[in-house]
């Protein structure tokens, strides 16, 4: 695996070339049929164990590789995370407040996947609704998505990481929700985790500056209560500290000569299809 193509920044960003974005695309897409196809199995009763298990089926059925299975001693090919977890939920562990892993009616979840493709990395991430759902979940879906968006119409070549931040943490804050600080988006490609940290709150005109050929994560945390996270006693798993719902959304996205290109688009237009 060539993990030095293309230029470094003086921020150690790396700078891909214009061939490299078809692998990009082709992982991206990978990690987003995935998460198309467990949708429909998102119901009451269903256990997170049941739902990986599904997802690592898929994977080695396409004849591709999971980037979590291994990572950090992680043994799963994805994470869900469910109501008040933030992000890293290890599927088949108890879901926080009840003794097992089963989705109740009315539970919104994450679910993140990332793969590896001919040494790409396709990472992405969505909510699901396990049947109907408060107005309030609806609303954190809705607005998690959002500023989701709307970070990701700040990228293009010129535009500074303190853009996309702004633009998320702006419009969350005026939907009287928060922002979460504790984990942020990250470059990606060749390897799983790379320069830059990709910050959800900032400055406008603050940070790095993007340049045509910058692959990264974008993946806003939104909290329906304050920021503030904790980590319990697995060393995964994130949940919001004051025990409120949070929500998030991910996409991989390459910055081009005009604006970016989404890799981790839903081929069927699930992304954002939550009632």
């Amino acid at each position: 695996m060539d993990e030095t193509r293309g230029r470094i920044t003086r921020d150690g960003i790396r700078i891909y070339e214009d061939a490299d974005f078809g692998g990009m695309r082709a992982a991206g897409q990978v990690a987003a049929e995935i998460l198309d196809a467990v949708g429909p199995l998102v119901q009451p009763g269903v256990t997170t164990a049941e739902l990986d298990d599904f997802i690592t089926a898929e994977i080695e059925r396409r004849g591709v590789v999971s980037a979590t299975i291994g990572y950090k001693g992680y043994r799963h090919a994805s994470c869900i995370s469910v109501n008040q977890v933030v992000c890293h939920g290890i599927p088949g562990a108890k879901i926080p407040g009840r003794s097992t892993g089963a989705v109740a009616e009315g539970d919104i979840l994450n679910i993140d996947v990332t793969v590896i493709v001919d040494g790409w990395y396709g990472d992405t991430s969505r909510m699901y609704a396990a049947g109907p759902i408060k107005p309030w979940r609806k609303r954190l879906i809705d607005v998690t998505h959002e500023a989701l968006m709307r970070g990701i119409a700040m990228v293009k070549p010129g535009n500074t990481f303190g853009d996309i931040g702004h633009a998320i943490q702006s419009y969350v804050e005026a939907q009287r929700m928060s922002v979460v600080r504790d984990f942020c988006g990250h470059g990606l490609g060749r390897v799983f985790h790379a320069p830059p940290n990709v910050l959800h709150y900032g400055r406008a005109g603050a940070g790095a500056v993007l340049e045509e050929g910058m692959f990264f994560t974008i993946e806003p945390m939104v909290n329906l209560g304050r920021p503030e996270t904790k980590i319990l006693a697995d060393d995964w798993t994130a949940v919001t500290r004051d025990g409120r719902d949070s929500a998030q959304f991910e996409h991989s996205v390459g910055v081009t000569a005009t604006g970016c290109e989404i890799f981790t688009l839903s081929p069927a237009g699930l992304f954002h299809s939550t009632p």
